[in-house]
């Protein structure tokens, strides 16, 4: 991904990144310098914090990238997922019912989630709830919808 541009973020931008990070996820970030990155040939726009590329705007909400969400270990909006799922979270697919072992039950239609393994707890994708929480085990359905995983652009974007 070529950038098209790339500043500093003024302190009162960063404080409100922070306290959307925190509020949402239970993240503190605590970086020294933010960097926002737009990008050529995509939509795509990430906030380097020290460096690494760890939040990313969905929709023009701030939230943890999976190299982010996996720094920082967040305590809130959390999808895990079985073995069986994880290679098909990995290449970006939609998360399905059967495949997920517990959800936040915090979590509301519409909330940017984050979908992790069961076995390790490492984060594989980011996603938007379709359902809340509560209603994210079951037998089928598709509840979550993926929109950056492990191995995409942003994912291989190293700053």
């Amino acid at each position: 991904m070529d950038v098209k541009s790339r500043h500093h973020l003024r302190s009162d931008v960063v404080s409100a990144l922070e306290s959307s990070v925190a509020d949402g996820l239970g993240v503190d970030l605590a970086g020294d310098a933010y960097e926002r990155v737009e990008f050529e040939d995509s939509d795509w726009e990430v906030v380097l914090v020290d460096g690494a590329p760890e939040i990313a705007y969905f929709d023009e909400e701030p939230f943890l990238t999976v190299r982010g969400a996996n720094a920082y270990e967040p305590a809130h909006r959390i999808v895990t997922v079985d073995a069986g799922a994880v290679s098909f979270v990995s290449d970006g697919a939609d998360v399905m019912r059967p495949g997920i072992t517990e959800a936040d039950p915090e979590i509301e239609p519409d909330d940017l989630v984050l979908i992790a393994e069961e076995s390790h707890g490492k984060v594989l994708a980011v996603g938007r709830a379709r359902v809340s929480g509560d209603e994210m085990v079951g037998s089928e359905g598709k509840v979550v919808d993926s929109l950056h995983h492990v191995g995409d652009d942003l994912y291989s974007f190293s700053g």
